[in-house]
């Protein structure tokens, strides 16, 4: 265990289980193209334009894509809010199945309870005031009792 961990929970912002986290250096193979991180996928599946969508996947770090769709939300697709977690529950699955240490890692979290230790997000992370929805370590979560 590292850093703040406990038996019972896991905060995934920190190295040992870093890898959960959208902005580890884990290529994906999304749709027939080669992404370099799963946060290049999620910021581009913001997205209808097939231009933008391939602008981001070639920006050059997680962050750059990011900064690419945030610059660009008023071109975001209009049911974005709708689908963002269902999107990002098979960008997770792709990483488990595309990488065989992701899916270790994830079983090796046990039963533990997974938080993205974002301080910045209260709705992916649990956010600055410990109280938010968590809701990447959930998707973690769920994918790992279906992995069981």
């Amino acid at each position: 265990m590292h850093g703040n961990d406990t038996e019972k929970q896991i905060f995934f912002y920190e190295p040992e289980f870093f890898a959960f986290c959208n902005y580890s250096a884990f290529a994906l193979e999304w749709k027939g193209k080669l992404y370099m991180t799963s946060e290049h996928v999620y910021h581009s599946e913001k997205f209808e334009d097939e231009n933008l969508k391939e602008q981001i996947r070639n920006t050059r770090s997680a962050h750059d894509s990011h900064m690419f769709a945030d610059i660009n939300k008023d071109k975001r697709r209009k049911d974005w809010d709708k689908v963002k977690l269902v999107i990002m529950k098979e960008i997770l699955i792709a990483k488990v199945e595309q990488h065989s240490y992701i899916k270790e890692k994830l079983l090796q979290s046990g039963d533990r309870e997974l938080i993205e230790d974002s301080w910045l997000d209260s709705y992916w992370g649990w956010g600055p005031d410990k109280n938010g929805k968590n809701h990447l370590g959930k998707l973690w979560m769920e994918i790992r009792e279906e992995i069981k």
